[in-house]
């Protein structure tokens, strides 16, 4: 089955929004869109322009480039949109933090990933 664009659009306009624990309302309010219209785009029904894109992109403090890194020829898998739903959670916990910090975090995980390979690892063997 074909990704249409604006189901695509909406859908991940959604997950961001509720990432970054906005409600349709906030998110109308900061864009200059009403309530009912955020959700029709939501819900893939509203085909909006580039301009419209940019403002909510804007009000959700996300790139263009963030925003389609997951557009794909085929909907996504259940596992896919939770995969894709828990990076974009982990990036809006990264988005405020210095180089310094980001780092830290970086090595942290990778002594943390390291770790669980080995376990898992060990235990298939």
């Amino acid at each position: 089955m074909e990704v249409h664009i604006t189901a695509y659009v909406g859908e991940r306009i959604r997950t961001i929004r509720k990432n970054r624990n906005y409600t349709q309302e906030q998110l109308g309010e900061k864009v200059g869109l009403p309530q009912p219209y955020i959700g029709a785009i939501e819900r893939g029904e509203r085909n909006i322009s580039l301009d419209t894109l940019e403002r909510i992109l804007e009000a959700l403090d996300s790139a263009p480039n963030d925003f389609f890194q997951y557009y794909k020829d085929n909907y996504l898998s259940e596992d896919e949109r939770a995969r894709e739903s828990a990076l974009d959670g982990l990036n809006d916990l990264l988005v405020n933090r210095s180089a310094q910090e980001i780092r830290m975090i970086q090595q942290i995980v990778h002594h943390v990933l390291v770790t669980l390979d080995s376990h898992i690892e060990k235990n298939n063997l």
